[in-house]
């Protein structure tokens, strides 16, 4: 069973930084992209950012130049660090993996809330 933890996230004034972490545990395909996606109220779950197990990084529009996604393979985590947040950056977020595998299983976490004040 492959689960996700989540971490961070929290309050912050407009122009703040905040940083999220997701370990992911059991039985995962080598091959996968994790990724962080969001969702506010009453709107749908957006594309934060994705990378994949090769490195290869995708970013949604509204974040490209302030947010940055890593991983750390060996842990199996990946992180996002967010700069220079807008109240339009408010939503929980959830971290998401893909297998490229042939089951191509899709794993979602928690969801941890981000607020920016203005």
């Amino acid at each position: 069973q492959v689960q996700l933890v989540e971490s961070g996230g929290g309050l912050v004034q407009a122009g703040g930084s905040l940083g999220l972490s997701c370990a992911s545990s059991g039985s995962i395909f080598s091959s996968n992209a994790m990724g962080w996606y969001r969702q506010a109220p009453g709107k749908q779950r957006d594309l934060v950012a994705t990378i994949t197990s090769g490195g290869t990084r995708n970013y949604a529009d509204s974040t490209k130049g302030r947010f940055t996604i890593s991983r750390d393979n060996a842990k199996n985590t990946v992180y996002l660090q967010m700069n220079n947040l807008e109240p339009e950056d408010t939503a929980v977020y959830y971290c998401n993996l893909r297998s490229f595998g042939l089951d191509g299983a899709n794993y979602w976490g928690q969801g941890t809330q981000v607020t920016v004040s203005s």
